[in-house]
């Protein structure tokens, strides 16, 4: 967290894919819609598009495959991180499972988006399993990250309809547009010091956040009672 007083955040971002959620962070950043400051993208692949989204100073890639074990890339992705001291990192179509180790030294600043309404669709292939099950439902998940896979404290979900003739290609893309308003409406949350976690539960405020707050078709988070944060 940054300390009393420090503008902007600074935050790290973690992606292996094409970058859409960083690019909406980006965008955010740069409107001034979000009070934070990027201060590197970390991936496990060297080829992932998301790194071209920022300028090389900002860039750190190392191939995961190329290590011997988890923890020995654990390691060296951390002690990157620790060089640009982020208040927060961010898990964005970040796709490779994290350590024990590395997750605990981070706890608290650690979050993470998941294209499901958590508990329901942990790990892979989220939208083929809602389709499977005939959810009417379907949406993403911004989640503190815990060492057993998308279960730690949801703080917000964004919900969107699964319509008829949906496969998972459509309804991919539908969860995708409400990811971004999602992340950034959470981050902002974050930087402005009213996000935390304790004993495994996000706090709002300070007060518990049992029930995920939701994102509303304008891109404002409420509280399960309508009562906008």
């Amino acid at each position: 967290m940054p300390p009393a007083g420090a503008r902007p955040s600074r935050i790290a971002v973690l992606a292996s894919g094409r970058g859409s959620n960083l690019q909406a962070l980006l965008d955010a950043i740069a409107t001034g819609a979000l009070d934070a400051e990027l201060v590197g993208v970390f991936s496990d692949r060297p080829d992932a598009a998301a790194l071209r989204r920022v300028p090389e100073p900002l860039r750190w890639s190392r191939d995961a495959r190329a290590f011997a074990s988890r923890e020995a890339f654990d390691a060296e992705l951390a002690a990157a991180l620790a060089q640009r001291r982020p208040h927060w990192v961010v898990c964005a179509g970040y796709m490779r499972i994290l350590g024990p180790a590395f997750i605990d030294a981070l706890r608290g600043r650690l979050l993470n988006i998941h294209p499901s309404l958590l508990p329901k669709y942990r790990g892979l292939r989220t939208h083929a399993r809602a389709l499977a099950d005939g959810e009417r439902e379907h949406g993403a998940s911004v989640h503190f990250v815990s060492p057993e896979l998308d279960a730690g404290a949801v703080v917000a979900q964004a919900a969107v309809p699964v319509r008829p003739g949906d496969d998972a290609e459509t309804l991919a893309a539908r969860v995708l547009a409400a990811e971004h308003p999602l992340l950034v409406a959470t981050l902002r949350l974050a930087v402005a010091g009213r996000l935390a976690e304790g004993d495994g539960v996000a706090l709002l405020d300070g007060q518990p956040v049992f029930t995920p707050l939701r994102l509303d078709s304008a891109g404002v988070l409420r509280l399960p009672d309508g009562v906008p944060v």
